[in-house]
């Protein structure tokens, strides 16, 4: 890995607003809804608000895990199984009456316990957590399928205080403790020496161990903070929908990935921070919103997103490119050629 210089290993200072990667989003989303909303005016509406914010809740906790994870440069694409094996099984303790606290802790530990495989798997062996997320992918995937036999847990209107529930009949809860992470997680990558070590290591693992930092601990209290936001991610989904099966949160990951790339965490880690993520998430759930009120086939919605999150990684990638100078040296070789 080339080295990378020093004043990279931590976010820059204050800098103009319009340079930021987030006001842009800012303005896209402004747009898009401007355009929506004149096509169909009950996009304004407050029960359509109401409706976005709610289902931005899991997506958003899910990218504040995934900003951490990718700024600490390692990526877990198994989040949307894991979310899956998860809710079954709270899904399986509910229908048989167990302690909503057993339920709690059960959720959170099992998604901690999952990522940390996939990241515990990743260092021991020193293959990219890409590969070893992929292959746990199929692991708690067909768990779920093992334990539940394929057969839909639903939980018939137990355990929908988390997902259901609207402060003041408007804000949903699920949103407000979203809001909540987003401001923790803020707090961990600005403030703390954790957030410090995430940059350092996903910058510059070589310079970060010769300063003291120990790389294996960094990344599993990455992999750890990752599967704790999962575990709450999963109980929300499943308050919300009332009902729980091996595939439920597929393609969840792909979209928190693309929500964090598109707020300006590159892939190659090192950089980023939660306010970009935010205004990623929001602008994937506009472009939801829009798609569905617009009555877009839901078949070529998919082929939307998917586009857009390849958008996103090529728009990482050239960013990675350029900071190298790659272009530059390209360029430079043609005309010397």
């Amino acid at each position: 890995m080339q080295q990378k210089n020093s004043n990279q290993v931590l976010p820059k200072g204050k800098r103009p607003v319009y340079k930021n990667q987030w006001f842009f989003l800012l303005l896209a989303e402004v747009v898009l809804a401007a355009i929506t909303g004149t096509i169909n005016p009950r996009f304004f509406s407050l029960s359509n608000i109401t409706n976005i914010l709610e289902q931005i809740a899991v997506l958003g906790i899910l990218a504040s895990g995934m900003t951490m994870l990718i700024i600490s440069g390692e990526i877990d694409i198994s989040v949307g199984a894991n979310i899956g094996l998860v809710t079954c099984v709270i899904a399986m303790m509910i229908k048989n009456d167990v302690s909503y606290f057993w339920v709690i802790v059960v959720a959170l530990a099992l998604a901690s316990f999952d990522s940390l495989l996939v990241g515990s798997s990743s260092l021991v062996f020193r293959a990219p957590s890409f590969i070893t997320s992929l292959g746990f992918l199929s692991v708690f995937r067909g768990t779920a399928y093992a334990i539940t036999k394929g057969v839909f847990q639903t939980i018939y209107g137990k355990f929908e205080a988390l997902g259901l529930t609207r402060i003041w009949g408007i804000l949903p809860l699920g949103f407000l403790i979203g809001i909540s992470i987003y401001f923790l997680v803020h707090f961990i990558l600005k403030y703390s020496k954790l957030g410090r070590h995430f940059y350092a290591v996903g910058s510059n693992p070589a310079a970060a161990y010769l300063s003291g930092i120990s790389i294996f601990k960094t990344k599993m209290l990455a992999f750890l903070a990752n599967g704790l936001l999962v575990g709450l991610a999963s109980m929300i989904l499943l308050s919300r929908v009332g009902a729980a099966q091996p595939t439920t949160g597929s393609g969840l990951e792909l979209r928190a990935i693309g929500a964090v790339v598109i707020g300006g965490t590159p892939l190659s880690g090192g950089k980023g921070n939660i306010l970009g993520t935010f205004f990623g998430v929001l602008l994937m759930g506009i472009i939801s919103n829009t798609l569905n009120m617009l009555r877009v086939n839901p078949y070529f919605q998919e082929v939307v997103f998917g586009i857009f999150i390849v958008a996103s990684l090529a728009v990482s990638a050239f960013s990675a490119y350029a900071g190298k100078g790659i272009f530059k040296k390209s360029v430079k070789q043609s005309k010397e050629g």
